[in-house]
């Protein structure tokens, strides 16, 4: 029989068959993976250090825009406008704090001692409702007789959470100062900072990374600048409410409204809840109406408030929020939930500018609104 030859069709077949052999991976290729695991793996181990540098970079926009703010009227130097921001605001803090400091504190105090039996009120009623033996039923653990516990049983447990919790608080003081620590040394040479960063970036996309950074800086601005005045409006608004009321610890209450406020959607909740609790020890029909001016306040903030603050600041869609909160939530505990808002501001910037218009060639998205920052 004569010798049959492989083609070339034959031969290219068997070079693309299950049989062929397989091309090494390049050694670059395994490297960058396993770089990119480690890189990922550092960051999880230190995410607490992330979200710590990401919250110190805020309050360092917010104190380069007060010294912009002061170049800008009386044209002294950005460090020097930094110093004297933080100057005024540790005297304006002090002030207040002279002021209506004892007072808030004597209100604090009374709320303290007033939460215990506000409790009782809740628990007694929880004991006499169909309601509430259901939810007691509910929550009783498995194995113990029924009729055996009541709410008030619960309250020492209670009171314990409540005295680990601020023992987690004040164990959270030192990480405060290292933030403000980090973030006077942000604020008084940030754009060094940035320079130094910015020369980790390949040499070809350096000024595409610059715009980013100089978008980022308004954005956060702009929204920490609309949260500042939403947070005060609110503060305002629910403490004269409270007192129009004759609702005692108007001050402090309306304090804590304010600043839980800067959580969207569960800030609300937060400061809300203890002021229905407090206000049950006046009354259920007071507990009542400080219920609705809640609902007041967060229905004239969402709808009259928020959007004029948004035609300022960065228009962020609701749905993003609430994801946001969620995921990093999820993530990183109370920090995420915190955090989350401006967390979701970076990632629309750098998804948009990095992917939707530098990797698919989209249209360019409207400019953020306002001036380019300086540095």
């Amino acid at each position: 029989m004569p010798e049959t030859r492989p083609t070339a069709e034959t031969t290219e077949a068997l070079a693309q068959g299950p049989l062929a052999p397989r091309r090494a991976v390049p050694v670059a290729t395994i490297l960058t993976v396993f770089g990119l695991a480690i890189l990922l793996a550092a960051l999880w181990v230190w995410k607490g250090l992330i979200l710590l540098t990401f919250a110190a970079i805020l309050v360092a926009i917010a104190l380069r825009g007060g010294a912009k703010l002061m170049q800008r009227w009386t044209g002294i130097g950005v460090k020097l406008g930094v110093v004297l921001t933080m100057a005024l605001l540790v005297l304006v803090a002090g002030l207040l704090m002279r002021s209506v400091g004892p007072a808030i504190s004597a209100q604090f105090n009374e709320l303290m001692r007033g939460l215990p039996a506000a409790w009782q009120q809740v628990s007694d009623w929880l004991d006499k409702s169909n309601i509430g033996s259901f939810i007691e039923r509910q929550l009783e653990p498995s194995g113990t007789s029924g009729g055996g516990t009541t709410a008030a049983s619960g309250l020492p447990g209670i009171f314990s959470f409540l005295t680990g919790t601020i023992t987690t608080v004040f164990g959270g003081v030192a990480n405060v100062v290292l933030m403000l620590t980090m973030a006077i040394f942000l604020a008084l040479d940030g754009p060094s900072y940035r320079d130094g960063a910015l020369k980790l970036v390949p040499i070809p996309h350096r000024p595409t990374a610059r715009a980013i950074t100089d978008e980022l800086d308004i954005s956060l601005g702009r929204w920490m600048a609309g949260q500042a005045v939403d947070m005060a409006v609110v503060a305002l608004l629910t403490g004269l409410g409270l007192w129009l009321l004759g609702m005692p610890l108007a001050m402090v209450l309306g304090l804590i409204a304010g600043l839980t406020n800067i959580i969207p959607y569960v800030g609300p909740f937060l400061s809300g809840a203890p002021a229905v609790l407090f206000a049950l020890t006046q009354g259920v029909d007071m507990a009542v109406y400080v219920l609705l001016l809640f609902v007041a306040v967060q229905q004239l903030e969402g709808n009259l408030l928020m959007p004029l603050i948004q035609k300022y600041a960065s228009d962020l869609p609701p749905v993003l929020s609430v994801m946001g909160i969620v995921a990093f939530g999820g993530l990183f505990g109370f920090a995420g939930i915190l955090l989350a808002t401006p967390l979701v501001l970076v990632l629309i910037v750098l998804v948009t500018r990095i992917y939707i218009e530098g990797i698919l060639g989209d249209a360019p998205a409207s400019p953020t609104k306002g001036p380019v920052a300086e540095g």
